[in-house]
């Protein structure tokens, strides 16, 4: 045997020389690959051979090599094997441990790992019915050496993960061992305890001994091992048995804090540890670590690592000058301990436990306030969560200590809220950990601006604990800056000398006061603290920022921000809303350099947009007012109207919105229906004239028109049509504008005297809008305009585009980065003109135009209610416009036709016009649907089916990819639109039903989480009405009923888990249970369980998803089993089912009267039952399966059913075997 051995070693040795040699061609690579695996599968020697190449006299690479052929053996020989065999190998095992590695220094960290999963897979076949000494052998091991005690943590390490992290065993095989560690836990915990003082003992003894440094490493390496280790049970074990001796362990992992090279690791045992739910009282064990030691132990190692990580700052020039990786990340697992400390606290301090707030909160709270005043930006955003955590707190936040803190807290955030720290600069200590923690600019001003949202909320929660304080800070700060000059720093704007641009000191500081303010101020008022707030004072602050003069849109941008957030004081003194909006209107036609023909920058649009949104916002939140002095608004208005191009579409709008917000005051219906009219007649004059008219429905007038199809050769020269686009976009936004903000009084008996009620149905009043005889007169132009739109899209019109506009209909890059999930650079991009080329404005133009139709007929319904559903033939017209040539219309183009447009009109349709109006819309658009994506979905998963088949020589074009991932996207964002307009239109959303304690008592674990929210729907079958009334009048159609169903039922095969979850959980049954009592066909029935089954094929290799089609397929079977044996039929084509089991669980149901079988163990049974029909994902499909014997059980629990009530039994032999000595109990 020793020669064939020695002779297939040497080949083997040979082929993995040629597989790891860079120099080695593919093929000979391959070939020796194939060698290898063929020697793994089929050589019968292959244990001797294993154990001869992993010894230690071999290079590592063959070591490791020899290993992995033992494990292979193990993995899929070891259930071939004789008790003989496995008791050699075993032994084996066991030698190359004691004997059979290098010194633990020079021991390669791949050859320990390899050697460790030798053992694990043995023991997880074989422990403990088979090998119930292991754990002492594992304690004899470590006392062999440093070596040893470092394999044994490993060994014990990768034990618990397999079994509890990574659960990679059959469950009865992982419940045996996890019960086992469970038993044996404290002798466990007291083994790595012990482990643990006797390597840090040494280790502290050697490492300072001249010569010593070695043994000193060899004991810290073990020391390393163990925490490493006890991380890993840390985290499942009962909480006892960390808490065991008042809390020893933590003590240990405390001082260890102070051992540089131990202090990560204690760190990370130490965050799992405190970090633990479970009972209230058996945490409360975790107040100790408020002690003044452990407190003064972790602000120490905090000083000493701070130290550290920027020790190294005048050594290290070249790469992340004077950051220590290691230290830093220290820092940040102190930081999280920190908070998790805090968390406890939080959490028991006022509940049932009666835990007293600590003596020395104020030392915790110091340095957990360290931690947010620390240079890195990270470590300030770690501590944020926690921060709003105590102030919210119902106690914690009364107390003396935290309300100290509160200021101390709002006072910090002032510098924290400055965005500085770019990984690119050197102008702040941030800099240096910004380069450790983000690999860019942009990854950084993502990262800001989030925590930035952060630290806003958390200022909100401090306001209510010190109000005045907190406004008393705000006020400081921008008084400060109103007295500040301008510092723009070397980052000079590209606009012109002695502007800001976005990285300028102070732009910086002016945006970080400006949001520190509104969120102070508007927390204040919000929360209705604005009478403790000193009037004088904020009137004060109202007319400093009213008076601050500055031509730099940035700072600018900030000031109109401020008198936004201060206008609320503005209310207390009406003589100063004149000078509100003098301000406001003149940052309404703002210009850096006037008269300059260059687009606006970013930066300017901006500050003009903010100036309009300020007036918008004042006129809603306080009309009356501002109600007085609506003449002299009306007239400024007027007069900048008067300039066509002074404003643009958009800026106008905000303007009319805001003038019609005011006249909602009116409560007059003749005085504000006569100033609509006047206000509208210029637009409504255009809109309705028949040269508009002739162009809005005619698709080639509509693009003469807007000069898409004409060749723009020179981008430089004046864009003519740019004025037809220009009106059109005017009147369609002035509708909806108007559509969206004119409304009836909201006090019914304001409404009734202003003249606003035209009469009483049974669903209630009924309400004229002032609004609607302008807005119905220009209804069939806005019909017509929607009509060609949709026409646009035909090959016809296509191929009137010119050469420059041909690509018009394509998605534009900004929504495609936003569909994409693409993040757009945000920094730099204020200073530069906004140069658009010819199609760029052009698509813009079309897109909103698109969008806005859609707005404005949407809220028509909501705005004008009975004078727009009573309009004669309103479902003809609406689908003869916007049903109209949707083949040709790209998939883009449909969200806001679902979401804008057929949305609103579900959620806003008065019950009495379903028939008429939404049963008509909702039948031809979901069967149309239904057809386009099956169609779509097809392409997809042939797409998908071929690039899993073809060879990947073929390289595809990277715009091809692009393009593919983009209309792959657009498929999924209709069908969830779709979707989501079904459960609008269909399913009312009830609250769940708790799940009973009894199904919570019997759920365990993963299980639980998955099924008890589920809870209501397995006994939905006598569940209360789910469907909305439109859902009840739409199932009166059989037709359009069906095709939802059909939507319902194929969206569970389309490959998209988010949608075939939601359609399973909400849709599916809700729409079947209506119609099981009918008489379906058994076609219907079979192809509607079949679609759930291969739902499980497509999507049940995920886990929620697995259970929610389980469910289904388990509630449909259920109920509609007994009447339909074709099911049964549709089970027996299951791979590998199990014929007499599926006749068991088959008779259960047929007979629900006999042996009632708990709900989960139901599910257990059926989910066995369907197992063949889930799919594996592609990695999973050629792996080779890992087949682990089941041994005698250890922990068998008695059955409450083997004890039968005899009485009840018809058996005659019953009342006999009552009194048979045998039975020792009855």
């Amino acid at each position: 045997m020793a020669e064939p051995v020695t002779e297939m070693c040497d080949q083997l040795i040979k082929a993995v020389y040629v597989m790891m040699d860079p120099e080695s061609s593919q093929r000979y690579r391959l070939e020796a690959l194939k060698f290898c695996e063929e020697f793994k599968e089929k050589c019968p020697f292959c244990v001797q051979c294993g154990l001869q190449l992993s010894d230690q006299a071999q290079n590592p690479v063959i070591r490791h090599f020899g290993l992995q052929v033992l494990e292979h053996a193990i993995k899929f020989r070891w259930n071939g094997m004789s008790q003989e065999e496995k008791v050699t190998l075993k032994n084996c095992a066991m030698d190359l441990l004691s004997k059979g590695t290098r010194p633990i220094l020079e021991e390669e960290s791949h050859i320990k790992d390899a050697l460790s999963r030798i053992v694990v897979e043995m023991i997880k076949r074989e422990w403990p019915q088979n090998w119930p000494r292991m754990l002492e052998e594992m304690d004899a091991l470590t006392t062999m050496g440093n070596t040893q005690a470092e394999l044994v943590m490993l060994i014990l390490l990768r034990l618990a993960e397999d079994v509890i992290t990574f659960q990679t065993l059959p469950t009865q095989r992982r419940r045996d061992i996890q019960q086992t560690l469970t038993q044996n836990m404290s002798s466990i915990f007291g083994f790595l305890l012990t482990v643990l003082q006797h390597s840090v003992d040494n280790y502290r003894k050697l490492k300072a001994v001249v010569g010593e440094e070695a043994k000193a490493k060899a004991h810290c390496r073990v020391g390393v091992a163990t925490l490493n280790t006890l991380a890993g049970y840390i985290d499942w074990v009962p909480l006892q048995h960390i808490t065991n001796g008042n809390c020893r362990l933590l003590e240990v992992l405390c001082l260890l804090l102070g051992e540089p090279e131990l202090q990560l690791e204690a760190a990370e045992c130490l965050l799992i540890a405190i970090s633990r739910k479970g009972k209230l009282e058996e945490r409360k064990p975790f107040m100790l670590l408020f002690d003044d030691i452990a407190i003064h132990y972790i602000l120490s190692a905090a000083q000493s690592a701070d130290g550290a990580a920027i020790g190294n700052h005048c050594t290290k020039t070249n790469e992340a000058p004077g950051l220590v990786e290691r230290h830093y990340t220290f820092l940040k697992r102190l930081c999280q301990v920190l908070c998790a400390i805090g968390n406890q606290l939080c959490t028991l301090v006022g509940s049932a436990v009666e835990v007293e707030v600590p003596r020395n909160l104020n030392k915790y709270l110091e340095a957990f306030l360290a931690f947010t005043t620390h240079p890195s930006q990270f470590l300030k955003s770690s501590t944020q969560v926690t921060w709003g955590t105590f102030f919210r707190h119902e106690v914690l936040s009364k107390d003396i200590v935290v309300v100290q803190v509160a200021i101390r807290y709002l006072k910090e955030t002032r510098t924290n809220l400055v965005k500085t720290g770019f990984p690119s600069k050197n102008d702040s200590p941030s800099c240096e950990y910004s380069r450790g923690d983000f690999d860019s600019d942009e990854d950084f001003n993502i990262f800001f601006n989030s925590f930035r949202a952060q630290q806003g909320e958390v200022v909100r929660l401090a306001c209510r604990t010190v109000p005045e304080e907190a406004f008393q800070i705000a006020s400081e700060w921008l008084q400060y800056q109103l007295i500040t000059p301008i510092d723009t720093g070397n980052a000079t704007s590209k606009l012109g000398e002695g502007l800001c641009s976005v990285l300028s000191p102070s732009a910086l500081q002016w945006d970080a006061m400006t949001f520190y303010t509104e969120s102070v101020v508007g927390q204040l008022i919000k929360v209705g603290e604005k009478e403790r707030l000193s009037l004088e004072k904020g009137i004060e602050l109202l007319q400093m920022v009213l008076s601050y003069e500055t031509r730099d849109p940035l700072i600018l941008s900030c000031i109109l921000t401020n008198i936004s957030t201060l206008f609320p004081f503005a209310t207390h003194q009406p003589q100063l809303l004149p000078q509100v909006l003098t301000r406001l209107f003149a940052a309404i036609t703002f210009e850096v350099v006037e008269e300059n023909k260059a687009p606006r920058t970013k930066a300017v649009k901006n500050v003009r947009r903010h100036a309009c949104s300020a007036i918008v916002k004042i006129c809603r939140d306080y009309p009356e007012f501002v109600l007085p002095s609506f003449n002299t608004l009306y007239t400024h208005v007027k007069k900048l109207f008067s300039n066509e191009m002074l404003l643009t579409q958009m800026e106008k709008c905000a303007l009319m919105e805001a003038l019609v917000l005011i006249s909602n005051q009116f409560k007059d219906y003749n005085k504000q229906e006569a100033f609509l009219q006047e206000l509208l007649a210029p637009v409504t004059t255009h809109w309705l004239s028949e040269e508009i008219r002739s162009v809005l429905w005619d698709p080639a007038s509509f693009l003469t028109h807007i000069g898409a199809d004409q060749v723009v050769n020179d981008p430089c020269t004046e864009d003519q049509f740019g004025i037809n686009r220009s009106r059109i976009s005017f009147c369609i936004y002035t509708f909806m504008g108007v559509v969206k903000r004119a409304r009836w009084p909201s006090d019914p008996q304001e409404a009734f005297s202003g003249g606003f009620v035209t009469g009483q149905t049974v669903t209630g009043v009924i309400y004229r809008n002032p609004c609607s005889t302008q807005v119905l007169a220009i209804l069939p132009n806005l019909l017509g305009l929607i009509r060609t739109l949709n026409s646009l899209f035909s090959p016809e019109n296509v191929a009137r585009l010119s050469e420059t506009f041909a690509r018009v209909h394509e998605v534009m890059d900004s929504e495609k980065n936003l569909i994409l999930g693409v993040p757009t650079p945000v920094l730099d991009v204020y200073d530069s003109p906004v140069y658009k080329t010819s199609l760029e404005r052009m698509q813009g133009f079309l897109c909103t135009l698109y969008d806005n139709c859609f707005h404005v007929l949407g809220n028509l319904g909501p705005s004008l209610v009975q004078d727009f559903y009573t309009i004669d033939g309103l479902s003809n017209r609406i689908i003869q416009s916007v049903l109209t040539n949707l083949e040709n219309v790209p998939d883009f183009r449909l969200r806001p036709l679902l979401r804008v447009l057929m949305k609103q009109l579900v959620t806003s349709c008065p019950p009495e016009y379903y028939e008429s109006l939404l049963c008509p819309l909702l039948g031809p658009l979901f069967a149309y649907m239904l057809q386009r994506l099956t169609l779509r979905w097809q392409i997809i998963n042939q797409r998908t089916n071929n690039a899993e088949t073809e060879e990947e020589s073929v390289i595809l074009e990277e715009t091809q990819v692009t393009q593919e991932m983009l209309e792959e996207q657009l498929v999924r964002i209709v069908t969830k639109e779709l979707l989501d307009l079904i459960i609008t239109a269909c399913i009312s959303r009830k609250a769940a039903e708790p799940v009973s304690k009894e199904e919570s008592a019997d759920n365990d674990g993963e299980e639980m989480a998955i099924y008890s929210s589920q809870g209501v729907q397995l006994n939905s079958a006598n569940a209360p009405e789910e469907l909305t009334d439109l859902g009840k009048c739409l199932l009166k159609h059989e037709d359009i009923y069906i095709t939802i169903l059909t939507i319902a039922f194929t969206s569970l095969c389309w490959k998209d888990t988010s949608i075939c979850v939601k359609s399973a959980t909400t849709v599916c049954w809700t729409l079947l249970r209506q119609v099981t009592g009918g008489n379906l066909l058994p076609d219907a029935v079979t192809w509607v369980y079949m679609s759930v089954l291969k739902g499980l094929q497509i999507h049940g290799q995920h886990e929620g998803s697995n259970a929610t089609l389980t469910q289904l397929a388990l509630l449909i079977y259920d109920n509609l089993r007994p009447r339909y044996t074709e099911l049964k039929g549709v089970m027996t084509q299951i791979p590998n089912i199990q014929q007499d089991a599926l006749d068991q669980f088959d008779h259960k149901i047929l007979n629900p009267g006999t042996n009632k079988v708990a709900d989960k163990k139901r599910r257990d049974q059926f989910k066995k039952l369907i197992a063949g029909t889930v799919g594996k994902p592609l990695g999973q499909q050629f792996k080779k399966e890992v087949h682990i014997r089941n041994l005698p059980s250890l922990f068998k629990v008695a059955k409450a059913e083997t004890r039968r009530d005899l009485l009840d039994s018809n058996e005659t032999s019953g009342l006999v075997a009552l009194f048979d000595p045998r039975q020792d109990s009855v």
